[in-house]
């Protein structure tokens, strides 16, 4: 087991605590690590892990080597995975989901049923949802909205 859960009072919530080390995150064995709503919302196996005051609840699931940290929300049926990133003020929710090696930060929202992968960076301001697509290495910042059945591939900047 790579952790267990530790008890939030006045919550519904849990901490997670470290069983063992995940140096390439430098937690050790002890450390108390973010939220979580239960053991199905982070895996036990690979490196995936949340951090400080993030949290990840409902349905939502964290995986492989993918971090959440900050003050970030994951929560519906959410997916995080890969070596993806979610940090800051961001929030995954719906069924969105976010892998590869993609980083949602800033007050950036990823919902619905969207998917934001490979190396593509979704930060500041920007909502990416319903099925909209951000992949490559692509960038949606600021106060951008990328909604609909929109596809942004490559190498675009969308601000």
């Amino acid at each position: 087991m790579k952790y267990d859960l530790v008890p939030v009072e006045g919550s519904e919530l849990f901490r997670v605590r470290a069983l063992r080390d995940i140096p390439r995150f430098g937690v050790r064995a002890g450390d108390l690590g973010g939220l979580v709503g239960g053991e199905n919302n982070l895996s036990q196996t690979g490196d995936a892990w949340v951090f400080g005051d993030a949290q990840v609840s409902g349905s939502a699931y964290v995986y492989g080597d993918a971090q959440v940290f900050g003050n970030a929300w994951v929560s519906g049926s959410a997916r995080v995975s890969g070596s993806a990133r979610v940090s800051g003020d961001a929030w995954v929710s719906d069924s969105a989901r976010v892998y590869g090696s993609a980083r949602v930060y800033g007050d950036a929202w990823v919902y619905g049923n969207a998917r934001v992968s490979g190396s593509a960076r979704v930060y500041g301001d920007a909502w990416v949802y319903g099925n909209a697509r951000v992949s490559g290495s692509a960038r949606v910042y600021g106060n951008a909205r990328v909604c609909g059945c929109t596809q942004i591939d490559g190498s675009e900047l969308v601000d």
